[in-house]
């Protein structure tokens, strides 16, 4: 493996910035534990095994999941990219900082606000970023290795893992807006593209970013602190991309896609949010399982490379004192409603995966309401660091120990639209239109009651909610943030590609 390139300078005289830094007091205490970040790219709960899928292949996430709490109803905070990762680092709702686009969330916070692994940072941690954690464009920014919109301030180090993308060596096909299959090969950009690529799993991104993690664990055993370790894997975002090897178990015939339930649609508003659809896509059936196919082949390449960092966790001896998550940045369309792709506020694209495994603890499913917010909290919890006051999601550690605790009573995520969410109901909320859902007798969300005169009441009921949860989530301490100004590289962080 080639030695890391820096491509950004450590900033001079080091030493003598040392004495900035919080001294923390470890004489006579027992050392906190690591944490180990693993979050996924466009990945949905239900292409899991652990989560019930019975075709993909997924043997180290669900061995995960026999090991920690899984839980059923995580939920992101909004249903794209961006501005979910900028949520969950900084621990606000995207409707109390407005970071809704490609950002990493810094400008919007100010530069007094620690992300959550700044906070670990300065708590005693040595924290580090291994390819897309707060925002990156895919390919644009993973092609060439590019930083996208890091936050630097949150790392001792960084490392880029750049892949070839659409452009691996291999068999292509363009799905999308190609129904008559003329267009040859893998169109670039983020689009339904897919290549069963030539060579093994360093060719790709996302091997590179497993083989780096598993490098910087052997390094952080002889650590003076522990480590916080941030690991992006940026499948299955589309291109749908993995050595080929990935894609031989999921043959194309096999491929079952979600029902099309005649008139499903029809109480479905045409906005924004539901208009990726097979037949603006212009995506014929066999496209539509070659798609399922590659996303398959994608997740399982993903969890063999989660599997190596594991492995590689277990086999020197950290894995008893390593906090390890897995999630994604919010869930995906594979056909459901006849859709594809993320940003509706559909069960499908906002529901995602979470596991959370934490030495001791017995494992468990756990079922209560949650949100991505919720991890740095739980997580500063779990390591004995303060719980910064501005942080807008829950503690869940309490679930950890007993999975039957609650901490709320409905979730919130956003896009082009409001998803409010309790046990029972589930509102997607478009101004002037909407859907209603009763998630106890209507899971898959086939019809939408929200013209039903016998729901009026529930409907207010839920509005009102939402207003209420709006206004708790205004008043927050950003309002005097200085939003012009951008936090620069931290001390001694350093950026790499990961070769």
């Amino acid at each position: 493996m080639k030695d890391s390139k820096i491509i950004s300078m450590k900033v001079p005289f080091i030493a003598a910035l040392v004495f900035l830094l919080p001294i923390i007091d470890t004489s006579g205490a027992e050392r906190p534990p690591n944490v180990l970040f693993i979050i996924s790219d466009d990945l949905t709960a239900t292409a899991l095994g652990c989560y019930g899928n019975e075709v993909c292949a997924t043997p180290n996430i669900d061995g995960l999941a026999a090991r920690g709490t899984r839980f059923t109803r995580a939920y992101c905070q909004a249903t794209t990219c961006g501005p979910s990762r900028a949520s969950l680092m900084f621990g606000y709702y995207p409707y109390a900082t407005k970071a809704t686009g490609y950002t990493s969330g810094r400008e919007e916070v100010g530069p007094d606000k620690d992300s959550w692994a700044q906070h670990f940072r300065k708590n005693g941690y040595h924290t580090a970023r291994i390819s897309k954690i707060f925002h990156m464009g895919v390919p644009t920014d993973i092609g060439p290795g590019r930083d996208g919109e890091d936050d630097p301030a949150s790392w001792d180090e960084a490392f880029n893992s750049p892949g070839p993308e659409s452009k691996a060596p291999g068999f292509g096909e363009t799905l999308q807006n190609n129904p008559d299959g003329t267009k040859l090969g893998a169109a670039g950009g983020n689009r339904f593209s897919t290549v069963e690529a030539e060579g093994d799993h360093l060719v790709h991104s996302d091997g590179k970013t497993a083989d780096k993690a598993i490098e910087l664990i052997h390094r952080y055993k002889d650590l003076d602190k522990p480590f916080f370790l941030a690991v992006g894997f940026v499948r299955p975002h589309v291109p749908l991309v993995a050595p080929a090897e990935y894609f031989a178990p999921y043959p194309v015939e096999a491929m079952v896609l979600p029902p099309k339930l005649p008139g499903d649609r029809a109480d479905i508003p045409d906005n924004p949010a539901n208009r990726r659809t097979s037949t603006n896509l212009e995506m014929n059936l066999l496209q539509q399982k070659k798609l399922i196919r590659a996303y398959y082949a994608s997740v399982s390449f993903v969890d063999a490379m989660v599997g190596k960092v594991l492995t590689t966790l277990e086999e020197n001896g950290q894995r008893d004192n390593t906090i390890v998550i897995f999630t994604s940045d919010h869930g995906y369309h594979l056909g459901e409603h006849d859709m594809w792709s993320k940003v509706s506020l559909h069960e499908e694209s906002a529901r995602v995966p979470l596991i959370i495994c934490v030495p001791g603890k017995e494992p468990a499913v756990c079922h209560s309401l949650t949100e991505l917010l919720d991890l740095y909290p739980t997580t500063a919890s779990l390591c004995g660091l303060p719980i910064p006051k501005n942080l807008q999601g829950q503690d869940i550690s309490g679930m950890l120990e007993d999975p039957r605790v609650q901490v709320r009573d409905a979730i919130l995520s956003s896009s082009k639209g409001r998803l409010y969410r309790t046990d029972q109901w589930a509102l997607l909320d478009y101004g002037k239109a909407g859907e209603l859902y009763d998630m106890e007798e209507d899971p898959k969300q086939y019809t939408n009651l929200i013209d039903h005169p016998e729901y009026a009441d529930v409907l207010r009921e839920l509005r009102e909610g939402l207003t209420e949860k709006l206004r708790e989530i205004e008043n927050n301490d950003l309002n005097g943030a200085l939003k012009s100004a951008s936090a620069g590289p931290a001390p001694g962080t350093t950026i790499m590609p990961a070769q």
